[in-house]
């Protein structure tokens, strides 16, 4: 899945929400109201809305908040201001004549925890712009044709709805789940399909070779160059609504079926009322996206299981159909904890702390929806005796862990005790006395945020 953290989920739903209230004007005229009442003529989209001077401030202004990596051009988000003063005559006459060339967009390859790799495209900051404001511009006149059971990259939509959706679905007795994965999505959309698609709402030869070109953009990495006649890079502005629009007809099949769905990217699940059902859905798709969309079912990350095997969005169901954070949630969050607490770092306290922090709060954010409120509790322990290693490690010597615990209030006969104990780091933060020294108290003093008291705060308000 694209959007696999829950904290860039959260952000991203809060930001799409601001970009519903912006509606971009074409001659005057509020291009949200296009889906209604006017000729397929006037309902398509032209280059000169895409670079109208109110949409591209909008899409400056996205660009900026998002910051993000240079391009190939090592033009930073800082540096852009002053470039488009001195070079934007120039790139705006050839986007009006539909000449213009993006820049080959830089590879990243970034490393799974199953050992495979997820291949991100950072284009340049100005193709970034352009993106965005083709972007803008576009969704008003394909958000209204979606399928009510998308949620992903969508204006005042979020993987929230589709969790609570997918919940009601399992409360009316639909308890078996066809969990589809699209084997490496992003990288075999087809280009043809695509610009079909995109021609029924463009119209305007120009903007569509410009889309085209951008499919069709190389990646450069350590200074070689990759062509590219399938896929769209992850880490394009535009990327997220061409899935939307590439999955579309996915969505329109599975309604003119008749079956409850949600989906969000590339991430859908199907729920029917037994096994058999969801084979035969899964067969069905499954020839369905290879056939009409040329995309391919992973095989071995598909299956049909009952709704409590399987999870979605970060989440798995009990068998009341509550939700409750995912193992593998749980699994990935504590690895990222270990990073973040590793005794080997050499950071002060208060900075791991403050980093903590900016993470837990993203977290819990996300995964304040689970019922089962005690697993909080358990990784708020779990962290706290990670960073009392962590500060007892610190302290390293026997005198300066000694006279550390006697500052803290343990008696000098015990912290002398302890301070030469031959334990481990791990054991010794059970020890009563380390507990007490370093009591939640002393933790919430510091600045700490506990799991438990965010999300019961989420619930109480």
């Amino acid at each position: 899945m694209l959007i696999d953290d829950a904290q860039a989920q959260t952000t991203a739903a809060m930001n799409r929400g601001r970009e519903q209230n912006s509606p971009v004007l074409e001659h005057g005229v509020e291009i949200g109201t296009a889906a209604s009442g006017r000729t397929k003529a006037e309902m398509s989209l032209k280059i000169e809305a895409v670079i109208s001077r109110q949409n591209l401030m909008l899409a400056y202004q996205r660009v900026v908040e998002n910051k993000g990596a240079s391009g190939v051009d090592n033009l930073s988000v800082l540096d852009l201001k002053p470039w488009l003063k001195q070079h934007w005559p120039s790139v705006k006459s050839t986007l009006i004549a539909g000449s213009y060339l993006p820049r080959a967009i830089r590879k990243v390859d970034i490393p799974k925890p199953n050992g495979d790799v997820r291949t991100l495209g950072i284009p340049t900051v100005t193709d970034r712009l352009i993106q965005q404001a083709i972007a803008q511009a576009l969704t008003p006149y394909v958000e209204p044709t979606f399928s009510n059971s998308s949620y992903g990259f969508r204006p005042n939509r979020n993987a929230w709805q589709a969790v609570r959706q997918a919940q009601q679905f399992i409360h009316s007795g639909k308890r078996w789940v066809v969990d589809m994965d699209l084997e490496k999505f992003f990288d075999r959309v087809n280009h043809d399909i695509l610009m079909e698609r995109l021609s029924r709402n463009i119209s305007d030869k120009r903007l569509l070779r410009i889309i085209r070109r951008y499919l069709e953009a190389g990646l450069l990495q350590n200074g070689i160059f990759e062509e590219r006649k399938l896929g769209m890079p992850q880490g394009g502005n535009l990327s997220p609504l061409l899935s939307n629009i590439m999955l579309d007809e996915l969505d329109k099949e599975l309604e003119r079926r008749g079956h409850k769905f949600c989906r969000y990217a590339d991430d859908c699940n199907i729920y029917v009322k037994s096994q058999e059902a969801g084979e035969r859905v899964l067969k069905s798709i499954t020839e369905f996206l290879g056939i009409r969309l040329k995309l391919k079912v992973n095989e071995t990350k598909s299956a049909v299981a009952h709704v409590t095997k399987r999870k979605f969005l970060g989440y798995s169901f009990r068998r009341d159909s509550e939700l409750k954070v995912a193992n593998q949630s749980l699994v990935k969050f504590k690895n990222r904890i270990r990073e973040l607490t590793s005794r080997n770092r050499g950071r002060k306290l208060e900075h791991v702390i403050k980093e903590l922090n900016q993470y837990l709060n993203g977290w819990i954010s996300y995964f304040r929806l689970s019922a089962n409120i005690s697993v909080f509790n358990g990784l708020d322990s779990w962290i706290r005796r990670r960073l009392r290693c962590y500060r007892l490690k610190q302290r390293k010597r026997t005198y300066s862990v000694y006279k550390f615990l006697v500052e803290l209030g343990v008696s000098v006969q015990n912290a002398w005790k302890l301070a030469k104990s031959s334990k481990g780091w791990w054991r010794l933060s059970l020890n009563p006395n380390i507990h007490t020294a370093m009591s939640n108290v002393w933790f919430d003093r510091s600045g700490l945020v506990s799991l438990e008291k965010k999300v019961a705060s989420y619930n109480f308000n």
